[in-house]
């Protein structure tokens, strides 16, 4: 008499030879008929438990897989000290340069650089003012090979220079970790294709923040400020936490544009 385990058998027949826990490895036995199929039963349930023929396992997932469902964290910034929260101040190039550089002598406002909204500075803020040129052991002169790993969204590089010893001096970081954190806050952000045409059009400076405060999910009115100029739109400026959390900041909403149309330049 032999017996096997395969799943969906339901009874065994003397004289049969059988391949025993195909689940992992094969035994093929012969046992004498006179057995009572009862104690055949039981030895060959406790021989397929031995051997690990148990129900089913979900298979494990391997370490380091990740689900699909499952989104990978935001990446970490360097985080500064010495200040209540940052100020992301992106510049609407076209109305410096008809105001700073007519001419188009610079890279910023070269006719055909189709600078539209670059970034001005990322600013250390307190609740009350806000510090500039701090004492720090980094040099005042930054680097032309990290100056020009910004130069894509800060196109100047007397502008990067100036943004270091004003404003990034004061926010407890390296030059390299500052403008690693400008960066990150600006990609942060999602322009609005409506502001970002670059064809000139008038709007009022609610719209602009409104335009912005739905591309941005977490933004909101209390945590952002259109500033102008001669009637033209200048900045946006937006309140970031030191790890680039939205957040409001009444001070800084405060000194918004109170114009109620204001005309958006094209770009060069």
């Amino acid at each position: 008499m032999t017996f096997g385990t395969r799943r969906q058998q339901s009874r065994a027949e003397p004289g049969d030879r059988h391949a025993l826990f195909a689940c992992r490895r094969r035994m093929t036995v012969r046992l004498p008929s006179s057995i009572p199929l009862r104690t055949v039963a039981l030895l060959l349930s406790g021989m397929a438990l031995l051997a690990g023929c148990g129900e089913d396992k979900p298979a494990e997932k391997p370490k380091g897989e990740t689900s699909r469902k499952e989104t990978a964290a935001p990446a970490r910034v360097p985080l500064g000290k010495g200040f209540d929260f940052y100020v992301l101040s992106l510049s609407w190039s076209p109305t410096w340069c008809a105001d700073n550089d007519e001419g188009g002598r610079t890279q910023q406002c070269r006719r055909g650089e189709n600078n539209g909204f670059i970034v001005h500075g990322l600013w250390p803020q307190n609740d009350r003012g806000y510090p500039e040129y701090c004492a720090t052991r980094e040099s005042d002169r930054v680097p032309e090979n990290l100056g020009r790993t910004v130069l894509d969204i800060i196109p100047s590089m007397g502008l990067i220079g100036h943004q270091w010893r004003k404003h990034g001096s004061c926010s407890g970081l390296s030059q390299k970790d500052y403008f690693a954190v400008t960066r990150a806050a600006f990609e942060r952000m999602r322009i609005p294709a409506s502001l970002d045409a670059g064809k000139g059009q008038r709007l009022s400076p609610d719209g602009v923040e409104a335009a912005f405060i739905a591309d941005n999910p977490g933004l909101s009115a209390q945590g952002i400020a259109v500033t102008c100029e001669a009637g033209r739109l200048e900045e946006v400026r937006i309140c970031m936490t030191a790890d680039l959390a939205f957040r409001t900041c009444p001070q800084v909403d405060r000194a918004a544009c109170r114009a109620k149309s204001i005309e958006q330049p094209p770009v060069r």
